[in-house]
């Protein structure tokens, strides 16, 4: 998931940001191919048409604030490739780790999560970002904005794991799609920018189709996959047990 999140911010500097932002949506197909295959999930009617509720909500609101205009980028091709292959390692990210809060101690995931995590990016801080870092001049404003950051995604990656195991990774990356829609709250009072009056169309489509998909169930299988599990444990113990009465 690292690697995913670093290509899409990657892609930032050839493509345009509603290029990006659009082609962000790819996560959650891909969610919903790897959760049948991996876990396997299966997705009613009613629940394609909640998620393609909510993508088509991103979809217009920002095209009501960007439009068509401000070019395509430096290398477009080469953005939405970087952002393609980003939107599938996100996703191969939350699937595996939602088989894992499934299968493992929540706990221990997101201890796992911390470890690793620390591990793998203090590597490509040091590869990859440490010219960069020793360039910054460092400020006030910008001291709190890394904090800021910091405090957010802890915030994000130690309640992942809990909504993951209660929700599952598409409901996850749907409900991500939120977050692009606050950023536009954001613009108006705090830059008091004026955005189209499609953004608040978009805002309930996307929460529509949230509460759409979220009324079926049948797409968790948490406990078929639980079940499944102990069923094969008790399996063994009966036929260990059958050995000693013999």
């Amino acid at each position: 998931m690292f690697k995913g999140i670093i290509l899409v911010i990657k892609a930032c500097q050839y493509s345009t940001i509603t290029r990006v932002t659009l082609l962000e949506c790819w996560t959650i197909p891909w969610a919903m191919i790897l959760t049948w295959m991996v876990l396997g999930t299966r997705y009613s009617i009613r629940q394609f048409f909640g998620a393609a509720l909510c993508i088509g909500g991103l979809a217009s609101v920002f095209l009501s604030v960007a439009g068509w205009g401000g070019g395509e980028g430096s290398k477009p091709l080469l953005g939405d490739t970087l952002v393609m292959a980003g939107t599938l390692f996100v996703a191969m990210g939350n699937v595996g780790e939602e088989f894992c809060v499934k299968k493992k101690d929540t706990v221990e995931v997101v201890a796992m999560i911390g470890i690793f995590g620390l591990l793998v990016c203090g590597c490509e801080i040091y590869i990859l970002e440490l010219e960069t870092l020793t360039s910054i001049k460092w400020s006030p404003d910008i001291v709190l904005g890394f904090a800021g950051h910091a405090v957010a995604t802890f915030l994000i990656y130690t309640l992942l794991p809990f909504f993951l195991k209660m929700s599952g990774a598409t409901m996850f990356n749907l409900s991500l799609l939120t977050s692009d829609l606050w950023a536009v709250v954001i613009r108006i009072y705090f830059y008091h920018q004026k955005v189209d009056w499609l953004y608040y169309l978009s805002f309930a489509t996307v929460a529509i189709g949230l509460i759409i998909y979220s009324k079926d169930d049948g797409g968790s299988n948490i406990a078929a996959f639980e079940d499944q599990n102990l069923n094969a444990h008790y399996q063994e113990l009966s036929e260990g047990s059958g050995g000693c009465r013999n």
